[in-house]
Protein backbone atom coordinates (compact mmCIF):
# COMPACT_ATOMS: atom_id res chain seq x y z
CA UNK A 1 0.00 0.00 0.00
CA UNK A 2 1.39 3.25 -1.11
CA UNK A 3 2.96 5.77 2.19
CA UNK A 4 2.81 9.31 2.78
CA UNK A 5 5.05 11.39 5.06
CA UNK A 6 3.27 12.99 8.05
CA UNK A 7 4.13 16.28 8.10
CA UNK A 8 7.11 16.82 9.54
CA UNK A 9 6.79 13.47 12.17
CA UNK A 10 8.84 11.70 9.54
CA UNK A 11 6.45 8.86 10.13
CA UNK A 12 5.28 7.28 6.62
CA UNK A 13 1.57 6.16 7.03
CA UNK A 14 -0.34 3.96 4.12
CA UNK A 15 -2.97 6.01 2.80
CA UNK A 16 -5.40 3.57 3.97
CA UNK A 17 -5.68 3.46 8.25
CA UNK A 18 -7.55 1.24 10.92
CA UNK A 19 -9.78 3.43 12.83
CA UNK A 20 -10.76 1.23 16.21
CA UNK A 21 -13.58 3.17 16.83
CA UNK A 22 -15.74 0.02 16.21
CA UNK A 23 -13.91 -2.27 18.61
CA UNK A 24 -16.11 -0.08 21.15
CA UNK A 25 -19.16 -1.72 19.88
CA UNK A 26 -20.10 1.89 18.64
CA UNK A 27 -22.85 1.41 16.46
CA UNK A 28 -23.35 -1.69 16.79
CA UNK A 29 -22.96 -5.13 19.07
CA UNK A 30 -19.55 -7.30 17.95
CA UNK A 31 -18.34 -10.31 18.07
CA UNK A 32 -15.15 -10.23 19.85
CA UNK A 33 -12.97 -12.80 17.72
CA UNK A 34 -14.23 -11.03 14.44
CA UNK A 35 -12.51 -7.94 15.82
CA UNK A 36 -9.33 -9.53 16.53
CA UNK A 37 -9.13 -10.65 13.84
CA UNK A 38 -9.79 -7.52 11.84
CA UNK A 39 -6.97 -5.93 13.87
CA UNK A 40 -4.75 -8.19 12.49
CA UNK A 41 -6.40 -7.96 9.12
CA UNK A 42 -5.74 -4.64 8.81
CA UNK A 43 -2.07 -5.27 9.73
CA UNK A 44 -1.30 -8.12 7.18
CA UNK A 45 -2.51 -6.71 4.04
CA UNK A 46 -0.63 -3.65 4.96
CA UNK A 47 -2.15 -0.57 7.04
CA UNK A 48 0.37 0.93 9.32
CA UNK A 49 -1.46 3.51 11.56
CA UNK A 50 -3.95 2.05 14.06
CA UNK A 51 -6.10 4.98 15.61
CA UNK A 52 -8.22 4.83 19.05
CA UNK A 53 -9.49 6.19 21.83
CA UNK A 54 -10.69 6.22 25.58
CA UNK A 55 -13.83 7.54 24.25
CA UNK A 56 -14.70 4.45 22.34
CA UNK A 57 -16.65 2.07 23.87
CA UNK A 58 -15.74 4.31 26.96
CA UNK A 59 -12.08 2.25 27.10
CA UNK A 60 -13.27 -0.97 25.49
CA UNK A 61 -11.53 -0.27 22.07
CA UNK A 62 -8.51 0.15 23.79
CA UNK A 63 -9.32 -3.12 26.07
CA UNK A 64 -9.45 -4.30 23.17
CA UNK A 65 -6.52 -3.82 21.20
CA UNK A 66 -4.71 -4.50 24.49
CA UNK A 67 -4.99 -8.07 23.23
CA UNK A 68 -4.15 -8.36 20.22
CA UNK A 69 -1.09 -5.85 19.80
CA UNK A 70 1.03 -7.70 22.09
CA UNK A 71 0.59 -10.71 19.21
CA UNK A 72 2.17 -8.28 16.72
CA UNK A 73 5.45 -6.93 16.47
CA UNK A 74 5.49 -2.79 17.66
CA UNK A 75 7.38 -2.10 14.64
CA UNK A 76 5.15 -3.08 11.95
CA UNK A 77 2.54 -0.12 13.08
CA UNK A 78 2.14 3.25 14.44
CA UNK A 79 -0.49 3.44 17.50
CA UNK A 80 -2.32 6.80 17.95
CA UNK A 81 -4.76 7.49 20.61
CA UNK A 82 -6.95 10.73 22.11
CA UNK A 83 -7.57 12.08 25.45
CA UNK A 84 -10.15 14.86 26.94
CA UNK A 85 -13.23 13.17 25.93
CA UNK A 86 -14.16 9.70 27.71
CA UNK A 87 -18.10 10.08 27.89
CA UNK A 88 -21.41 11.55 26.04
CA UNK A 89 -21.15 14.82 28.04
CA UNK A 90 -17.60 13.99 30.23
CA UNK A 91 -14.52 16.11 28.82
CA UNK A 92 -11.74 16.93 30.81
CA UNK A 93 -8.93 18.33 29.40
CA UNK A 94 -7.05 19.21 32.88
CA UNK A 95 -3.27 19.20 32.77
CA UNK A 96 -3.46 16.44 35.39
CA UNK A 97 -6.12 14.34 33.27
CA UNK A 98 -3.33 14.36 30.36
CA UNK A 99 -1.37 12.45 32.42
CA UNK A 100 -3.52 9.97 33.57
CA UNK A 101 -5.24 9.83 30.30
CA UNK A 102 -1.76 8.74 28.64
CA UNK A 103 -0.85 6.16 31.55
CA UNK A 104 -4.26 4.52 31.37
CA UNK A 105 -4.21 4.19 27.74
CA UNK A 106 -0.76 2.80 27.53
CA UNK A 107 -1.95 0.29 29.96
CA UNK A 108 -4.79 -0.95 28.24
CA UNK A 109 -3.38 -1.13 25.46
CA UNK A 110 -0.35 -3.02 26.93
CA UNK A 111 2.45 -0.76 25.03
CA UNK A 112 5.16 1.63 26.52
CA UNK A 113 4.72 4.91 23.66
CA UNK A 114 2.28 6.23 21.13
CA UNK A 115 3.04 7.38 18.19
CA UNK A 116 0.29 10.24 18.27
CA UNK A 117 -2.22 11.66 20.84
CA UNK A 118 -4.51 13.68 20.30
CA UNK A 119 -7.17 16.03 21.87
CA UNK A 120 -10.40 14.52 21.18
CA UNK A 121 -13.36 16.75 20.37
CA UNK A 122 -12.71 19.80 21.82
CA UNK A 123 -14.74 22.02 20.11
CA UNK A 124 -17.25 20.99 22.94
CA UNK A 125 -14.78 22.73 25.53
CA UNK A 126 -13.59 26.58 26.00
CA UNK A 127 -10.95 26.63 23.06
CA UNK A 128 -8.58 28.61 25.17
CA UNK A 129 -7.84 25.76 27.86
CA UNK A 130 -6.65 23.29 24.84
CA UNK A 131 -4.03 25.86 23.64
CA UNK A 132 -2.85 27.16 27.20
CA UNK A 133 -3.22 24.03 29.41
CA UNK A 134 -3.71 20.60 27.38
CA UNK A 135 -1.33 21.16 24.60
CA UNK A 136 1.35 22.11 27.22
CA UNK A 137 0.63 19.03 28.84
CA UNK A 138 0.40 16.49 26.01
CA UNK A 139 4.38 18.28 25.25
CA UNK A 140 5.44 17.13 28.33
CA UNK A 141 4.73 13.71 28.12
CA UNK A 142 6.40 13.79 24.87
CA UNK A 143 9.70 14.85 27.00
CA UNK A 144 9.17 11.97 29.05
CA UNK A 145 9.13 9.25 26.14
CA UNK A 146 5.67 8.12 26.56
CA UNK A 147 4.28 10.17 23.71
CA UNK A 148 5.95 10.95 20.17
CA UNK A 149 3.41 13.46 18.57
CA UNK A 150 0.42 15.56 19.35
CA UNK A 151 -2.08 17.40 17.93
CA UNK A 152 -6.07 17.20 17.93
CA UNK A 153 -9.34 16.50 16.29
CA UNK A 154 -12.47 16.96 16.00
CA UNK A 155 -15.25 18.03 13.60
CA UNK A 156 -15.20 21.88 12.87
CA UNK A 157 -13.18 23.61 10.46
CA UNK A 158 -13.34 26.72 12.87
CA UNK A 159 -12.04 24.94 15.54
CA UNK A 160 -9.01 23.64 13.67
CA UNK A 161 -8.29 27.34 12.29
CA UNK A 162 -8.24 28.11 15.79
CA UNK A 163 -5.74 25.84 17.12
CA UNK A 164 -3.50 26.61 14.01
CA UNK A 165 -3.09 30.07 14.38
CA UNK A 166 -2.42 29.58 17.95
CA UNK A 167 -0.74 26.13 18.88
CA UNK A 168 2.17 23.96 17.59
CA UNK A 169 1.08 21.00 17.01
CA UNK A 170 2.51 18.26 14.88
CA UNK A 171 -0.85 16.50 13.19
CA UNK A 172 -4.29 16.71 13.29
CA UNK A 173 -7.38 14.67 12.41
CA UNK A 174 -10.79 15.21 10.73
CA UNK A 175 -13.37 13.71 10.23
CA UNK A 176 -16.11 13.82 7.24
CA UNK A 177 -14.84 16.81 5.72
CA UNK A 178 -13.08 15.27 3.03
CA UNK A 179 -15.49 12.98 1.43
CA UNK A 180 -17.45 12.92 -1.76
CA UNK A 181 -20.18 15.04 -0.56
CA UNK A 182 -17.75 17.61 1.75
CA UNK A 183 -14.27 18.81 1.06
CA UNK A 184 -13.67 21.18 3.12
CA UNK A 185 -10.70 19.76 4.50
CA UNK A 186 -9.07 21.41 1.81
CA UNK A 187 -8.81 24.61 3.61
CA UNK A 188 -6.57 23.44 5.79
CA UNK A 189 -4.40 22.10 3.42
CA UNK A 190 -1.64 25.38 2.51
CA UNK A 191 -1.64 26.34 6.39
CA UNK A 192 -0.82 23.01 7.55
CA UNK A 193 2.11 22.82 5.02
CA UNK A 194 2.88 26.31 5.57
CA UNK A 195 3.68 24.81 9.70
CA UNK A 196 4.66 21.68 8.54
CA UNK A 197 1.54 19.99 10.69
CA UNK A 198 0.32 16.63 8.98
CA UNK A 199 -2.87 16.35 7.92
CA UNK A 200 -4.96 12.80 8.34
CA UNK A 201 -8.37 12.61 6.92
CA UNK A 202 -11.31 10.22 8.82
CA UNK A 203 -14.49 8.72 7.74
CA UNK A 204 -15.00 8.28 4.05
CA UNK A 205 -18.33 7.21 4.46
CA UNK A 206 -19.57 10.17 6.54
CA UNK A 207 -20.94 7.64 8.82
CA UNK A 208 -22.79 5.39 6.49
CA UNK A 209 -24.22 8.95 4.40
CA UNK A 210 -21.79 7.72 1.41
CA UNK A 211 -23.06 3.95 1.37
CA UNK A 212 -26.24 1.64 0.43
CA UNK A 213 -27.02 1.13 4.00
CA UNK A 214 -29.57 2.64 5.61
CA UNK A 215 -28.75 6.17 7.71
CA UNK A 216 -29.37 5.25 11.62
CA UNK A 217 -31.70 7.59 13.09
CA UNK A 218 -28.98 9.28 15.08
CA UNK A 219 -27.29 10.55 11.94
CA UNK A 220 -27.86 14.63 11.60
CA UNK A 221 -27.90 14.60 7.64
CA UNK A 222 -31.65 16.74 6.86
CA UNK A 223 -34.00 15.15 4.57
CA UNK A 224 -32.79 16.74 1.89
CA UNK A 225 -28.99 15.54 2.13
CA UNK A 226 -30.64 11.83 2.95
CA UNK A 227 -32.66 12.51 -0.54
CA UNK A 228 -29.89 13.34 -2.71
CA UNK A 229 -27.00 10.91 -1.32
CA UNK A 230 -29.50 8.59 -1.86
CA UNK A 231 -29.98 9.56 -5.59
CA UNK A 232 -25.92 9.05 -5.83
CA UNK A 233 -25.81 6.14 -4.08
CA UNK A 234 -29.23 4.79 -6.76
CA UNK A 235 -26.99 6.01 -9.38
CA UNK A 236 -23.26 3.97 -8.34
CA UNK A 237 -26.20 0.93 -8.51
CA UNK A 238 -27.37 1.57 -11.61
CA UNK A 239 -23.71 1.68 -12.98
CA UNK A 240 -22.79 -1.50 -10.81
CA UNK A 241 -20.80 -0.41 -8.67
CA UNK A 242 -20.94 0.32 -4.55
CA UNK A 243 -20.90 3.74 -4.04
CA UNK A 244 -18.88 2.88 -0.98
CA UNK A 245 -15.93 2.27 -2.96
CA UNK A 246 -15.86 5.31 -5.18
CA UNK A 247 -16.36 6.82 -1.77
CA UNK A 248 -13.13 5.30 -0.28
CA UNK A 249 -11.34 5.70 -3.38
CA UNK A 250 -11.85 9.50 -3.55
CA UNK A 251 -10.65 9.93 0.04
CA UNK A 252 -7.48 8.18 0.01
CA UNK A 253 -6.80 9.82 -3.81
CA UNK A 254 -5.69 13.39 -2.86
CA UNK A 255 -1.94 12.91 -1.55
CA UNK A 256 -2.23 16.08 0.40
CA UNK A 257 -4.00 13.91 3.18
CA UNK A 258 -1.72 11.51 4.37
CA UNK A 259 -3.85 9.11 5.18
CA UNK A 260 -8.16 8.22 5.46
CA UNK A 261 -8.56 6.44 8.94
CA UNK A 262 -11.88 4.03 8.28
CA UNK A 263 -12.80 0.48 10.74
CA UNK A 264 -14.81 -1.99 11.20
CA UNK A 265 -14.90 -4.96 13.43
CA UNK A 266 -15.74 -7.12 10.69
CA UNK A 267 -12.52 -8.35 8.73
CA UNK A 268 -13.90 -9.22 5.72
CA UNK A 269 -15.40 -5.80 5.32
CA UNK A 270 -11.77 -4.68 6.07
CA UNK A 271 -10.12 -6.98 3.40
CA UNK A 272 -12.63 -5.34 1.21
CA UNK A 273 -11.88 -1.57 1.66
CA UNK A 274 -7.71 -2.82 1.01
CA UNK A 275 -8.73 -4.16 -2.41
CA UNK A 276 -11.03 -0.96 -3.14
CA UNK A 277 -8.02 1.07 -2.22
CA UNK A 278 -5.91 -0.85 -5.50
CA UNK A 279 -8.02 -0.53 -7.96
CA UNK A 280 -8.60 2.56 -10.58
CA UNK A 281 -11.33 4.71 -9.64
CA UNK A 282 -13.94 5.31 -12.12
CA UNK A 283 -13.39 9.15 -13.19
CA UNK A 284 -16.43 9.14 -15.50
CA UNK A 285 -18.52 7.85 -12.26
CA UNK A 286 -17.10 9.89 -10.20
CA UNK A 287 -17.95 13.35 -11.89
CA UNK A 288 -21.68 12.12 -12.46
CA UNK A 289 -21.64 11.51 -8.30
CA UNK A 290 -20.08 14.96 -7.87
CA UNK A 291 -22.80 16.96 -10.15
CA UNK A 292 -25.57 14.73 -8.54
CA UNK A 293 -24.31 16.25 -4.83
CA UNK A 294 -23.86 19.38 -5.82
CA UNK A 295 -26.65 21.02 -3.79
CA UNK A 296 -25.57 19.38 -0.74
CA UNK A 297 -21.38 20.22 -1.27
CA UNK A 298 -20.34 21.15 1.81
CA UNK A 299 -23.38 20.91 3.70
CA UNK A 300 -22.37 20.11 7.43
CA UNK A 301 -23.64 20.28 10.85
CA UNK A 302 -22.86 21.87 14.17
CA UNK A 303 -21.07 20.39 16.69
CA UNK A 304 -19.85 21.29 20.43
CA UNK A 305 -20.22 24.31 21.34
CA UNK A 306 -21.66 26.99 18.58
CA UNK A 307 -19.55 29.61 19.00
CA UNK A 308 -16.42 26.74 17.83
CA UNK A 309 -18.12 26.05 14.36
CA UNK A 310 -18.87 28.24 11.25
CA UNK A 311 -22.32 29.11 10.07
CA UNK A 312 -23.85 26.78 7.74
CA UNK A 313 -23.83 28.09 4.33
CA UNK A 314 -26.07 25.46 2.62
CA UNK A 315 -29.92 25.11 2.70
CA UNK A 316 -30.59 21.88 4.63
Amino acid sequence: METRTLGKTGLDLTTLSFGASSLGAEFRNIDLAEAFRSVRVAVDLGMNFIDTSPFYGRGMSEMLLGRVLPEIPRDSYYLGTKLGRYAGEHFDFSARRVAESIDISLERMKVDHLDIALCHDLEFVEMSQIVEETLPALRRQVEKGKVRFIGVSGYPMKMFKYILERAEIDVLLTYNHYTLQNDMALELVPICQQKGVGLMNAAPFSARLLTAAPLPAWHKATPKVREIAKQAADHCARRGVDIAQLALQFSIANPDMTTCVTGSANPDRVAQWVSWAAEPMDRQLLTEVLEILKPIHNWFYIEGRPENNDVPTVES
